[in-house]
């Protein structure tokens, strides 16, 4: 048998360290090669590390919410064969000189090889499997947080189950449904009406949500924000949205507001270059770009995360709305890659049905600016002397005001407003 060290490879140019996030084994656990065996988060995207072999999960190395270095090792395995490191080896004992005096009874016992049989058992009693734990009702040490889904949690507090007496049966003592279904089945009190709860849990930000809190952080504080809302009438955009979606082929995506609101920048952002831009403000430099490559804020299980549709300029209504609900798709699964997570010269952030009146969004640094549509409501509005129903929207914005002065913001989102106000515009050359 060998022993084989995996060490966190170069997972990205630039890239010198990264953040253990959450591992998949534990040591003891026989792991076949590609199985996946700690997930790693870099400034771009979360990346999972499988094995390059087949063995056995010797040893660990980091924590959770840790950094580690390229090149550091992550996993000890042993392994069939050399492995890749040289096992340590006790130094071999000096024999007595000629001529020195005889060897002391002590020291004949140091030297003494110990009984073949005994490192027969030896062996026999490391190959064998634990014994797996009996599920019993225990306390958890104080300060221990149980480890549970949030839909978990729920029920437990619906329940009036505190979760520290429940034995998870999960990875790292997880607890699951079934667990909570055992403890109460082993007679697990569920205190009946309301009761006093003075829970505390605490829990460390680590990976993608520790990521999302210091780019927002380091947003807020180096960029001005300056917000702008307006109220559109969508009432002709949304009957023309239902018409295409009512007659489009069978291959063919169903259309959100989404690729609307793409195709309105498109036609705008040429007239408004300080718009579609980055500012690196270290360097003192704003960087426009022909291309429009715009940021999807897409929520996943994980937290916020912004894949980039690449020239959309290039791209039809149909072809935006398709490559929308493929990346969508793709970072819900974390199956986005580096380069579909960077990149994108301007942002839009949608809540969708959770919309409401008016928000204030975030500016993905180091851009410049940011759209989001809120949600489209149905309410009575005044034209030409009548009051109508219409279905209404607020579309918020933001800008860095280092860049883009008020007056183009507030010029910008009106333009746009007349384009998704009458919507046949958009296709107008």
């Amino acid at each position: 048998m060998g022993r084989y060290v995996f060490k966190l490879p170069d997972v990205g140019e630039g890239t010198a360290e990264a953040e253990i996030v959450a591992w998949h084994v534990a040591v003891g656990d026989q792991v076949h090669e590609d199985q996946n065996l700690v997930d790693v988060m870099t400034d771009k995207a979360t990346v999972e590390m499988t094995s390059p072999v087949s063995g056995v999960v010797v040893a660990l190395n980091g924590a959770p919410g840790e950094m580690a270095a390229v090149g550091a090792p992550l996993v000890e395995l042993e392994v069939e064969g050399a492995g890749n490191i040289k096992a340590v080896r006790p130094k071999p004992e000096k024999h007595a000189a000629a001529g020195a005096g005889p060897t002391t009874h002590s020291e004949h016992e140091r030297r003494k090889p110990n009984p073949p049989q005994a490192e027969q058992v030896t062996i026999h009693e490391q190959a064998q499997p634990a014994a797996p734990a009996p599920r019993t009702v225990v306390a958890r040490a104080p300060g221990t947080r149980p480890l549970a889904s949030p839909s978990v949690r729920a029920r437990a507090l619906d329940l009036g189950i505190r979760l520290q007496f429940v034995l998870g049966s999960g990875p790292a003592g997880r607890i699951s449904h079934a667990d909570l279904d055992a403890y109460i089945a082993a007679g697990g009190e569920v205190p009946a009406g309301p009761r006093e709860r003075d829970e505390v849990e605490e829990i460390k930000l680590i990976g993608l949500r520790r990521k999302i809190a210091e780019k927002m952080q380091e947003s807020k504080r180096r960029i001005p924000h300056f917000a702008y809302i307006e109220e559109i009438d969508m009432t002709a955009l949304e009957d023309l949205r239902a018409h295409l979606n009512a007659t489009r082929r069978a291959e063919q995506p169903k259309l959100t507001v989404l690729p609307f609101l793409l195709c309105a920048l498109v036609k705008l952002l040429p007239a408004y270059p300080q718009i579609n831009a980055r500012f690196d403000d270290e360097a003192g430099i704003v960087r426009r770009y022909a291309a429009v490559h715009v940021g999807i804020a897409t929520q996943t299980a994980s937290g916020l995360v912004v894949p980039v549709v690449r020239h959309v300029e290039a791209l039809d209504i149909w072809q935006s709305a398709a490559e929308i609900a493929r990346l969508a798709a793709a970072t819900r699964d974390g199956k986005a890659s580096r380069e579909e997570l960077s990149g994108s010269t301007i942002t839009v952030t949608s809540l969708g049905a959770l919309g409401g009146l008016a928000t204030t969004p975030v500016i993905n640094r180091p851009e410049v600016a940011i759209v989001g549509p809120n949600a489209i409501v149905e309410r009575p509005v005044v034209r030409s002397g009548q009051i109508v129903v219409r279905k209404m929207m607020n579309l918020s914005s933001s800008f860095d005001h280092r860049v883009v002065d008020g007056y183009d913001a507030a010029e910008f989102i009106q333009k746009m407003k007349q384009l998704l106000e009458h919507p046949a515009t958009l296709f107008m050359d």
